[in-house]
Formats: structure tokens, sequence, C-alpha cells
């Protein structure tokens, strides 16, 4: 059965459902959006999405989706009071008890940051799955809430990387801090050139994250080498993917799928 782009209850879904007895759900909260997954072996079947501000709402948000069916459940959050509540929603739910990134479950990845605590579990994992489906090096640009890029070297260690004001965030500025800018809900843009505000706001945006970019990558490959893959992932990764020359895979559903992967590298 084919589902529906958008259900009634306000969450984004597609993909195919097919019937099998062992499920995972893959859970990625971030500041904006959570992002959810069902898993039968390596197959993503169901994909879903809420607002992470939609706190009180989780478990009716989440029933539409979830039952009994459901065997294991992980999630990986930069909102830790989002997650208490979803795990509270996810064992009401299924009966599963959800394991969580950094408390129970650790990403099998090697962490060369000064101080290891304080890389985002949606980094770390993001890294991780790169490698293990793309190879590396790698450098993967997260288009989310904060744009990021993590590098993972030759040797299949996370380096570290970049952050850096999300496209949203960057509009919502523009339009504070100034005096008759106007308030422009992102989307593509008609042209390298802006004819009017909004079109040229549009234009800046996208074309410029666009650039710094390909900029961006270009000098990770100086420095790591010439071969180095480049993933998109991440919400807006649809819209200004296209637009970015030195991007060579575009995989929305990267975290979800180095939740998956844990599955079977890490005892669960």
């Amino acid at each position: 059965m084919i589902l529906d782009a958008i259900l009634s209850n306000g969450c984004h879904v597609s993909g195919v459902m097919y019937q099998d007895k062992k499920m995972l759900l893959a859970v990625d909260i971030g500041n904006t959006n959570i992002s959810c997954g069902i898993f039968t072996g390596s197959r993503l079947v169901k994909r879903f999405s809420l607002p992470t501000k939609a706190k009180s709402n989780y478990q009716i948000k989440l029933k539409p989706y979830l039952s009994r069916n459901i065997d294991e459940a992980i999630i990986c959050s930069v909102v830790p009071d989002a997650t208490k509540e979803i795990v509270r929603a996810i064992k009401s739910l299924t009966g599963q008890n959800p394991r969580v990134l950094g408390k129970n479950i650790k990403v099998p990845i090697k962490n060369l940051y000064a101080k290891p605590r304080q890389v985002g579990q949606d980094r770390l994992v993001n890294a991780y799955a790169a490698a293990r489906l793309y190879g590396y090096p790698a450098v993967v640009v997260d288009f989310g809430t904060a744009v990021t890029f993590d590098i993972v070297s030759h040797k299949k260690e996370y380096l570290g990387g970049l952050i850096l004001p999300g496209l949203n965030i960057s509009l919502d500025a523009l339009y504070a801090r100034t005096a008759l800018l106007p308030h422009v809900k992102l989307a593509r843009p008609k042209g390298l050139i802006g004819k009017d505000t909004k079109s040229s706001i549009l234009s800046g945006m996208v074309y410029g994250f666009a650039a710094l970019t390909d900029d961006l990558i270009g000098r990770m490959r100086e420095k790591i080498g010439k071969n180095t893959k480049a993933i998109g992932t991440g919400g807006n990764i649809s819209l200004i993917g296209p637009y970015c020359r030195k991007i060579q895979i575009i995989d929305q559903d990267l975290t979800l799928k180095g939740l998956q992967l844990l599955r079977g590298d890490v005892s669960l």
C-alpha cells in the first residue's frame, strides 16, 4: 500500500509498508523536526516526521504509526527534553524500551574531537553511516537547523568539522536584524540574479550557501585527500543539493540508515 504524502495529523510520511515480524524504529530528534523510520532488515519501509516543539502531543502524533509490532527502537537526539518525552511515548505505544545514543549505545567510530562529549550524536552517526555506506575519507554536509560539516579520515576516524547557522535561521536573522527586509520563506530561487528583494534574498541564501559548501568541500579535499567523498543530507538537502556542484551523493535518510546499521554493529 502506498502511503499518503501528507497525513491529516500533520506528519509527513512516504514509502511502502511491508509485512514483517521484525521491525526497528529509528528516531532522529532534531531542533526543528523529529524524523522517524521503520526498518525491516536494512529496508526503510516507512518514514514520517513531526515537529519537535509538539511535546505534549508526541504520543498522539506517533500513535497512527506505531504498534506492538515494533521489536526494537533506537534514538539519536540533540534535544534532551524531547528525548524523555519520546522515550515515554514509544514505551507506552510499543512496549519497547528505546536505546539512546550516547547513553545506552556508543557510535562505533574513533572520535578525535578535543572534547569528545561535545560532538552531537547525530554528527557521529552521520559520519559512521557515510563511512559504512559510501566509503572514506568522507565529508558529510547536513543541512538542518544548523549546517554541519563532519569529516571522516582515510583511517575511518571522526576528525571533527564545522558548524554554521542553517538556512532558515539565516533568513530569520536577516528579517529580525534589518528595518526593511521582509521575512521570506525558504524556496528555490528563480535565477542567480534576483530581480526584486524577495528573489534577491532567496538567490543569496541558496546560491550563497551552495558556493560556501562547494568551497569548503574543496578545501577539505586539499587537506585530507582529493578522493574524499561528499555526502549531503538533512531536511533542506533536497532544496539546496542540486545547487552544490561538489556534493556527489544526496541521502536525506543518512541518519536513520546509520541508526539501522548500529543494529548489526552494536548489540541492542
